[in-house]
């Protein structure tokens, strides 16, 4: 799977769920996630940034609700099954969306 930039676009304008990071939007997702890191120093924890683990599926169910990822959702919108091939799908898109993130216009 090729991620442009276009697509990369998309996934930070993508809306967000009820989240522990308050984030209306994969892109303020990431820009809490890294003020998280920045913040914390030393101190981050990886496994739960925002107190939770399984923060990553807070940015998976985005993509499987937009279709970009091929996964399955529960009666309240959260991920009931991920396969690894999605997962690393998804994980593409995320990357390309940090890379957007930090590109020039």
């Amino acid at each position: 799977m090729s991620v442009d930039r276009d697509l990369a676009r998309r996934v930070l304008d993508l809306p967000m769920q009820t989240n522990d990071a308050n984030a209306t939007t994969v892109r303020g997702y990431l820009v809490a996630l890294l003020h998280a890191l920045w913040h914390e120093g030393e101190g981050f924890s990886g496994k739960r940034p925002f107190g939770n683990s399984s923060w990553e599926h807070d940015l998976y169910q985005p993509l499987g609700a937009a279709g970009l990822i091929g996964v399955t959702l529960d009666e309240d919108g959260f991920i009931d099954t991920l396969p690894d091939s999605e997962r690393a799908k998804a994980d593409r898109l995320v990357d390309a969306a940090i890379d957007e993130l930090g590109a020039t216009p």
